[in-house]
């Protein structure tokens, strides 16, 4: 399936991965149906960062409500589902509404896709659902394993999108994404932290635990696999993770930042940015072998070249303003 001429959905399109992915179908030559989660600021979030605006029909409304969700599916053909609560921190503090937004969000997005036909529901999932590597690289048959409340309705949410596969036929695809990185990223997330306190000129920048290992994408090579599994026809009712065959410490993801940044800042470590002890992840790395077998995704940026591109973006004076360093933002 080409997206060429097609309508296409993008839930959660505001925020960060969402918005690249809107610009990215757009260029496929998709008719693009942008959701920015309602607010009476009229705020349409990073789609307002977006050059291809003008070719976005932007919606606001919320994914927690049945009757919206029914009325934005109608005559798409392709969903792509990213629209979720994602910050596990919070996750902590607030458990309920991750309830709300992640599981009974998609459990209203399938049951909207199947009562209006549409053709593909790209659902997005998380490699945190897998937890702490059991064994590596981490393919699709490794055990769940809900180490914050954030993986638990993920996992939930999975397994929501599953179901309508398999009791209605709704064709859907689950994107398993590892660890995404680039411009517009939320400062809750280590690599805007780092890049931002450093720009902003912290004599010494303050984190969590360095130790636990990631497999990070820069975000146009996500987007390229989201891209991939919707123009799939064999990725139908499976589960894909998206992610390079690679790991990467914290640590060392410090030291080449602080390289490409020509700084020499001292790394303090805050204890209210360390999970708790059951809840951290210490080891991601994606096995990547069933997306490049189904699909032609391959990814492009080396982790090096993906952090320069991300470090260009964020010290442009017009981006860094955007951001509070100063401010642990869960």
């Amino acid at each position: 399936m080409h997206l060429d001429n097609k309508t296409v959905l993008i839930t959660g399109a505001d925020g960060f991965i969402g918005s690249h992915l809107t610009e990215m179908v757009i260029q496929k030559g998709a008719r693009v149906k942008a959701l920015s989660q309602y607010n009476s600021f009229n705020n349409w979030g990073w789609l307002e960062d977006i050059d291809c605006l003008e070719q976005v029909e932007v919606l606001t409304g919320d994914i927690r409500d049945p009757h919206y969700c029914k009325h934005i599916t109608k005559e798409v053909d392709i969903v792509f589902h990213l629209a979720a609560l994602i910050a596990i921190p919070y996750s902590y503090v607030a458990p309920d509404s991750y309830v709300d937004t992640n599981i009974k969000g998609t459990l209203n997005i399938c049951q909207a896709a199947k009562e209006n036909g549409c053709q593909k529901i790209i659902h997005t999932s998380t490699s945190e659902v897998y937890g702490t590597a059991q064994y590596v690289p981490i393919d699709e048959k490794h055990p769940l394993q809900p180490q914050s409340p954030y993986s638990a309705t993920k996992i939930a949410a999975d397994c929501m999108a599953l179901s309508f596969f398999n009791a209605f036929d709704l064709p859907v695809v689950i994107a398993r994404p590892f660890n995404t990185y680039g411009p517009r990223q939320s400062a809750r997330a280590i690599i805007p932290t780092i890049i931002t306190q450093i720009a902003q000129g912290a004599a010494e920048i303050k984190l969590g635990d360095l130790s636990p290992t990631r497999d990070l994408n820069y975000v146009e090579d996500t987007c390229n696999g989201f891209i991939a599994l919707a123009e799939s026809d064999q990725c139908i009712g499976e589960t894909v993770n998206i992610g390079s065959n690679y790991e990467v410490t914290m640590g060392a993801v410090v030291e080449e930042i602080k390289k490409i940044m020509n700084s020499d800042v001292n790394i303090i470590t805050e204890e209210l940015r360390i999970r708790p002890a059951k809840s951290e992840v210490f080891r991601l790395w994606c096995d990547n072998s069933k997306i490049t077998s189904l699909t032609d995704f391959t990814p492009i940026h080396t982790l090096q070249q993906g952090l320069k591109k991300t470090v260009e973006w964020f010290s442009q004076p017009e981006n860094l303003k955007k951001y509070k360093a100063h401010i642990y933002n869960v």
